[in-house]
Formats: structure tokens, C-alpha cells, sequence
């Protein structure tokens, strides 16, 4: 009875060893979090080189990541 008592408790701390190790290797969840729509994000970009804040070439480029991102 008591070889079966220190096999069991062998197990338990073998199972436990063995799922503390689970789950760790140091992955990075990203998440993002949106606080402004797509339609949002345009507007305020197209007001900026409205206002000559930038170039027509910033603006094209900034569109397009805008909307590439989005898909």
C-alpha cells in the first residue's frame, strides 16, 4: 500500500512538472484595438492634405496603407 501511495504521488508531481511547462515559450499575442472606423481615419487623412499638413505623394501613400490594412 505504500508503494502505491509514493507511485501516486510520484505521478501527481511528474503531471504537475510537466504542465507547468506548458504554455510558456514567450509568444506575443497582438491585438489591436480600433478606436476610430476606416471612414475616420480617411477623413482626418484627406483634411490633413487638405490643410497642406502633407505632400499629395504622403497622402496617396497614406491612403493606400489605410486601405490595405483594412483588408
Amino acid at each position: 500500500m505504500r508503494f502505491l501511495r509514493i507511485c501516486l504521488i510520484l505521478s501527481i508531481l511528474f503531471l504537475a512538472g510537466g504542465l507547468a511547462g506548458c504554455g510558456g515559450g514567450k509568444a506575443e499575442v497582438k491585438t489591436t484595438t480600433r478606436t476610430s472606423t476606416l471612414g475616420q481615419e480617411l477623413m482626418d487623412l484627406d483634411k490633413a492634405y487638405q490643410q497642406g499638413a502633407i505632400t499629395e505623394d504622403q497622402y496617396k501613400e497614406a491612403k493606400e496603407a489605410l486601405l490595405k490594412k483594412e483588408k
